[in-house]
């Protein structure tokens, strides 16, 4: 790979960090420590920056971003063992290797991750689209899964949340 032009990569730097609250959420959702979310971060980043030259625009960033996101947290925790892609630091943009992964509202959404965190892979997906008000055909170009589909998994994933955070309240499970 080489070294990418300025103009590319403050373009790619600018998308990234105007979307990270995406990354973030993806982090929370699929690590289980500070230190797993802090891997996952940075190596979802370097999953975008190695995919970036073949984003072509045909769907919003956005969507593209959530895409190689849940790609790579997913494929990771198939992994049994972690395994970090070496990728020489100087072809990274170096602003982005100082973004921190924020824990600010961490204990307020406590209760709801726990539950979301007994879901499996793909719900968990879900689970994080819907609380982004994602429409359905969004999730559909994301996920792969269609609509109709989406929809009634959705509908379980919320019957099952409401089971789990009711025998959490009355401590049962």
């Amino acid at each position: 790979m080489d070294k990418p032009s300025p103009i590319l990569q403050d373009e790619f730097i600018r998308l990234v960090s105007e979307n990270r609250g995406i990354l973030y959420k993806v982090c929370r959702m699929y690590g289980a420590t500070e230190a797993d979310r802090q891997d996952l971060f940075q190596e979802m980043v370097i999953q975008l920056w190695r995919s970036y030259p073949s984003f072509r625009g045909a769907s919003r960033f956005s969507t593209w971003l959530y895409r190689i996101a849940l790609n790579t947290a997913i494929s990771d925790l198939r992994k049994q063992r972690r395994h970090i892609t070496p990728m020489d630091p100087d072809l990274l943009p170096t602003q982005l290797q100082d973004i921190q992964y924020s824990t600010e509202k961490e204990e307020q959404l406590q209760q709801l991750y726990a539950a979301i965190n007994k879901l499996t892979e793909v719900e968990k997906a879900l689970t994080m689209l819907y609380l982004e008000d994602k429409p359905y055909h969004e999730m559909e170009e994301i996920l792969g899964i269609p609509q109709n589909n989406l929809r009634v998994k959705m509908n379980r994933i919320k019957e099952k949340l409401r089971k789990m955070t009711k025998e959490a309240a009355y401590g049962i499970g």
